[in-house]
């Protein structure tokens, strides 16, 4: 049994990896998929300690679904630049210009921004959610590529203000049409699958759009033999080794999120041993956001 199986079984202790983690990072994880489903995940298992290799907002969200059980982040630098962009201050001058908005914010953002929200979302539902609100105009953020997507490719009739104007993941959005039309010209055969994170013109190009564990999905179930992937390269990984017999390609060679990356095999032991970098939330915010999300999974 390895040191990390040990801890985790002193501890009572799982490790939830995100799909765009290092390889090493998933194949110890008890869990792997996006950051919706890894907390929801947590919900239904009897761990005490849940180790969550992802970005800020994710251990958050995982905390505010479990606020009986200790998450812990092998790294507590591992932050996401577009939650970031997003701040209470922000969100609250654009509902003073829009009062009888609705509020939808991805889930992609800190806890602080949740609890301001009406409904959250995901990149699977974001149109779906944006639909079910009773106002006709939307504040949305903090992605505009999302919005693009919720707008135009899922042909939203809401009006959608995006909140920020500028919010973007950075490793998305340097997906760029050139990478991807040179990946199409090398694998002519292979199905162009993309996140709704990507700029509008690869998603113009792309066969099909979906969040990661529905990319997945999409793979595991179409006939077709190769993909080109326009996402995060960490879940090649995953993608391989669940789907020996297809071939996978990334739509880029460098989408890399150097953030999600931050976590390492020693930063888990080290977690595990010294039981600290506890995420919490305080209770007002956590109840406010926890509110944001049941209403989308009620919707």
């Amino acid at each position: 049994m390895s040191e990390i199986e040990k801890l985790k079984e002193k501890r009572n202790a799982i490790v939830m990896a995100h799909n765009y983690q290092r390889p090493e990072i998933q194949d110890i994880a008890d869990f792997i998929g996006d950051s919706l489903k890894l907390a929801q995940t947590a919900e239904r298992t009897n761990a005490d300690v849940l180790v969550f290799c992802g970005v800020d907002f994710m251990a958050e969200t995982a905390a505010i679904i479990n606020p009986e059980k200790k998450v812990l982040v092998p790294d507590p630098e591992a932050s996401c630049p577009m939650a970031n962009m997003l701040s209470v201050d922000d969100l609250l001058l654009a509902e003073k210009k829009f009062p009888d908005a609705d509020i939808v914010l991805y889930i992609n953002t800190k806890a602080d921004v949740k609890a301001e929200a009406d409904c959250v979302c995901t990149s699977a539902n974001a149109t779906r959610i944006v639909d079910s609100m009773e106002s006709d105009t939307i504040l949305f953020g903090p992605d505009k590529n999302l919005a693009y997507h919720v707008k135009i490719i899922g042909k939203s009739k809401k009006q959608i203000i995006q909140v920020p104007e500028h919010g973007l993941c950075p490793t998305h959005h340097q997906i760029s049409g050139w990478d991807t039309v040179g990946a199409k010209r090398k694998h002519p055969d292979a199905k162009l699958v993309v996140h709704p994170e990507c700029i509008p013109e690869v998603q113009e190009m792309a066969d099909h759009i979906a969040s990661t564990d529905g990319m997945i999905d999409y793979c595991m179930q179409s006939p077709d033999k190769e993909f080109i992937i326009g996402t995060e390269n960490g879940i090649l990984h995953r993608m391989r080794k669940e789907m020996p017999d297809k071939r996978f390609y990334p739509a880029s060679e460098t989408s890399i999120c150097p953030n999600m990356k931050m976590h390492t095999l020693e930063k888990v032991r080290d977690v595990l041993e010294n039981m600290n970098n506890e995420v919490t939330v305080p209770s007002k915010i956590a109840n406010r956001a926890r509110g944001a999300i049941d209403r989308m999974l009620e919707l």
